[in-house]
């Protein structure tokens, strides 16, 4: 993309914010304060330019009045990606671009959005892996449906205004185990809603200058705010996600064996156990 970066002489996280992060991270969701400002690549017409040259496996995009809970992905909406992102004031939809980071510029400014927290991040949860950038573009009053991702993520607010309700990671409640495997197996991340779940959520109103760390795994929905919202996404993985995953995996495996396994611990539990299983039995076909 001919766009050009935009990197700022003192830090996006101050040190108040990074020294929140720290104490808070990898478990605890919170609240933190970024500079990143009205940077070029965010603004609308960069992002539609963007999203016109991703390859169509990296764009998802939809009707923004979804209700909290679906079965599946809902339908695109038919307006094309980039007058979707441009006109989105009047479009009413909701857009993801994934893994940004395909692009050059992108990449950089996600690798300077890293490089800051890195430190306390590899002191608790060891080397980033799999650092990845998504961007949100929201039309006013929104719906981001109720659903978990296995990334650890700081989703940070640029333009307009959402709340995310977020939910406790790692309990069956909110997100039971047999939907945890089955997602670490091919299935989707959306999550089945019933109202009676809202008591045990806590909401984030994020404003621009604004961001929201969100544990792996921890079930969540947003509401976009009465103005359209672009908010961007940084995410990496790690040793302990990754195998919190496999063995979550290996645990559908052993309950299609007729089995009713316990659930992988939550960090600092390492599922080195479950994880190695579940890596030979996928060596081995199973």
């Amino acid at each position: 993309m001919n766009v050009p970066t935009l990197f700022q002489t003192s830090p996006v996280f101050a040190d108040t914010a990074r020294h929140d992060f720290a104490s808070h991270y990898p478990e605890v969701p919170h609240k933190l304060t970024h500079a990143l400002g009205a940077h070029p690549l965010m603004e609308l017409e960069a992002l539609a330019r963007l999203a016109e040259v991703l390859p169509p496996a990296s764009v998802e995009y939809n009707a923004s009045d979804q209700p909290i809970g679906i079965e599946g992905k809902p339908g695109p909406t038919g307006i094309p990606i980039g007058e979707t992102i441009r006109h989105i004031e009047t479009t009413r939809s909701w857009a993801v671009l994934k893994n940004v980071e395909q692009d050059p510029a992108y990449a950089a400014l996600l690798e300077a959005l890293l490089a800051e927290i890195r430190p306390a991040i590899e002191a608790r949860t060891g080397r980033m892996l799999k650092t990845q950038a998504f961007v949100f573009v929201t039309s006013a009053g929104g719906v981001t449906p109720y659903h978990f991702d296995p990334e650890h993520n700081i989703l940070m607010q640029v333009r307009g205004s959402k709340v995310m309700t977020q939910f406790p990671a790692g309990d069956p409640t909110f997100a039971p185990d047999e939907i945890h495997e089955t997602y670490h197996t091919g299935g989707g991340r959306e999550l089945k809603w019933r109202d009676e779940l809202l008591a045990g959520g806590r909401e984030f109103p994020l404003a621009p200058g604004e961001a929201l760390y969100v544990p792996v795994m921890a079930p969540h929905f947003v509401r976009n705010g009465p103005e359209p919202s672009v908010s961007l996404s940084i995410t990496w993985r790690s040793e302990w996600s990754f195998a919190e995953a496999d063995a979550r995996a290996f645990n559908g495996l052993l309950r299609r064996c007729g089995l009713t396994p316990t659930a992988p611990g939550r960090w600092p539990d390492r599922n080195r156990t479950k994880a190695t299983g579940w890596r030979i039995a996928r060596k081995l076909g199973l």
